[in-house]
């Protein structure tokens, strides 16, 4: 879809949405973006962009539905993100349903800037250790059939 997915985190997560409801759902689908995106501190949590990225497309598909099941993954080909350990995180439809029953409020966290700790709650850190390249950051979104 892309291979300059730059800019504000938040932009990012809107335009992997609307590629997301413009795919076709009659079979299975993966699109691939690449870049680096940044992030706003507005809070003191911690976290990188690729997990506030993540997390940011899990609340939106939670808010505003994408159709039949979907995966997505963001993350740091050099295995890191921001001051974690994780080189991002892999959502899916339950994400924030795992966080609210961890009994946490994800927008909360995502208005701290706490995106390693919600997706600590829900079990969605991806972690590699270091790969020792450093190309970019690497988006997938996989989007099941409605078939």
């Amino acid at each position: 879809m892309s291979d300059a997915l730059i800019g504000d985190v938040s932009d990012a997560a809107e335009q992997i949405f609307q590629a997301a409801m413009s795919a076709k759902f009659d079979q299975p689908t993966a699109l691939l973006f690449g870049g680096e995106t940044t992030v706003r501190l507005t809070g003191t949590g911690c976290g990188g962009r690729n997990q506030e990225l993540a997390l940011r497309v899990a609340q939106l598909a939670h808010e505003r539905t994408i159709p039949g099941n979907w995966v997505f993954l963001s993350g740091g080909t050099d295995g890191r993100d921001g001051p974690t350990p994780a080189a991002g995180a892999i959502v899916d439809a339950g994400t924030i349903a795992r966080i609210h029953a961890s009994g946490h409020d994800p927008a909360s966290l995502l208005a701290s800037n706490d995106s390693h700790k919600a997706l600590t709650l829900s079990g969605d850190l991806l972690m590699t250790g270091a790969t020792g390249t450093n190309v970019a950051d690497i988006q997938v979104l996989l989007l099941g059939s409605n078939a």
